[in-house]
C-alpha cells in the first residue's frame, strides 16, 4: 500500500487550496508527477485520479502530487494558471521536506482540461518540467471548436441562460465530486457554454472575438519553442468533447520547433477512454507506452 498525505499549498481569500502526495515509503529520491484533473476547468478535484492509474504510477516509483486549483467561471483563467505555478513551486520548495522526492525530476500529467493545463505547464513553469503527458488536451482555446456553437452539444436539449447561471457565481470553488448535484449543475453551465460558443469568454472574462491577442499567451499551440518539454499527446479519434485535431495541431507545433513528442491517436476511442480501467486492452497498452515515455525522461 502506498502512503497519502494532504497538504495546503496555497491560501487565497477564498480559502486553502490542497494537494495530495502519494508515494511508496520504501523508496527514496523519487521522481514526481504533478497530476492535474479534468472537468472543463469548472468541475473535478485532485481526488478524482483513477485509483488503478495512481497505483501504476506509484508502483513504477513515482511520487504523484494531485493538485486542486480554483475553478471557473468564478475564478478566471489567469488565476487558475497562477495556481498551477504555485503548486509547482510548493512541490519543488516544500515537497522534499515532506516526502522522499527529487524536485529536479518533475513531470506533469493531465486529462482533458488538465491536459490543457499540462500543455500550459510547458510554457509557464520554471524550470521547465522534464516531461508532459496530455490526455485529450488542447492547445488552442479560441479555435472555432470552443468559441463557436458546437454541433455535438447542440444535439442535447437546449439549456437556457437562466437555467445555466442559476447555481453559478456564488463562491469560488477548488473542487467538486464528478457525481455530485453541484457538479451536475455546473455541467449544465458548461453545456450552455458549448451550445453558444461561450467557454473562452466565461473562463477568461475576455471576448475572443474582440480580444484574441489576450488569449495568445494561453494557447500552447501558438507558443511552442525549442525549450518546450518532451511531450506525449494521447487522444481518442472519436472524441466528441475535444476534437482529436487539437492534439494533432499541438504535435505539428512541436514538430516545427524540433521538440521531442509522441502523438498516439486511438481509433474508435471516446473522450475519457482511460476511465474504462485496466481491464481494457487499449488502456493497458496506452499506459505501457506512457510509463515507457516517463521512464525515458524522469529517471535520473
Amino acid at each position: 500500500m502506498h502512503r497519502t498525505e494532504t497538504h495546503s499549498y496555497k491560501v487565497t481569500p477564498d480559502g486553502e487550496i490542497h494537494i495530495d502526495l502519494h508515494w511508496n515509503p520504501g523508496q527514496g529520491g523519487q521522481s514526481v508527477l504533478l497530476w492535474l484533473h479534468g472537468g472543463m476547468l469548472m468541475i473535478g478535484s485532485r481526488q478524482v485520479v483513477h485509483p488503478q492509474q495512481l497505483e501504476l504510477y506509484v508502483k513504477a516509483g513515482y511520487v504523484v502530487a494531485a493538485a486542486d486549483y480554483r475553478l471557473a467561471p468564478e475564478a478566471k483563467l489567469a488565476s487558475i494558471i497562477e495556481d498551477i505555478q504555485d503548486a509547482y513551486r510548493w512541490l519543488r520548495e516544500t515537497g522534499p521536506e515532506l516526502v522522499p522526492l527529487d524536485p529536479e525530476w518533475i513531470g506533469v500529467v493531465g486529462h482533458s482540461a488538465g491536459g490543457y493545463l499540462t500543455l500550459m505547464a510547458g510554457l509557464c513553469l520554471e524550470p521547465r518540467p522534464r516531461a508532459l503527458v496530455s490526455f485529450y488536451g488542447y492547445g488552442d482555446i479560441i479555435g472555432d471548436w470552443y468559441s463557436q456553437p458546437d454541433s455535438y452539444y447542440n444535439t442535447y436539449a437546449p439549456v437556457s441562460e437562466a437555467e445555466a447561471r442559476g447555481n453559478i457565481g456564488h463562491a469560488v470553488l477548488t473542487g467538486t465530486d464528478f457525481d455530485s448535484d453541484l457538479a451536475g449543475q455546473r455541467w449544465n453551465f458548461y453545456l450552455y457554454c458549448r451550445q453558444n460558443g461561450l467557454w473562452p469568454l466565461e473562463v477568461s472574462g475576455h471576448d475572443p472575438q474582440d480580444e484574441s491577442d489576450w488569449f495568445r499567451p494561453y494557447c500552447p499551440a501558438y507558443n511552442a519553442t525549442p525549450e518546450f518539454p518532451p511531450t506525449m499527446l494521447i487522444h481518442g479519434e472519436d472524441d466528441t468533447d475535444v476534437p482529436v485535431e487539437q492534439s494533432i495541431q499541438m504535435a505539428e507545433a512541436l514538430a516545427q520547433q524540433g521538440v521531442e513528442h509522441v502523438l498516439q491517436i486511438l481509433p474508435g476511442q471516446p473522450h475519457g477512454f482511460d476511465g474504462k480501467g485496466l481491464g481494457d486492452t487499449v488502456v493497458v497498452d496506452t499506459f505501457s507506452r506512457i510509463l515507457g515515455f516517463l521512464d525515458r525522461h524522469l529517471r535520473q
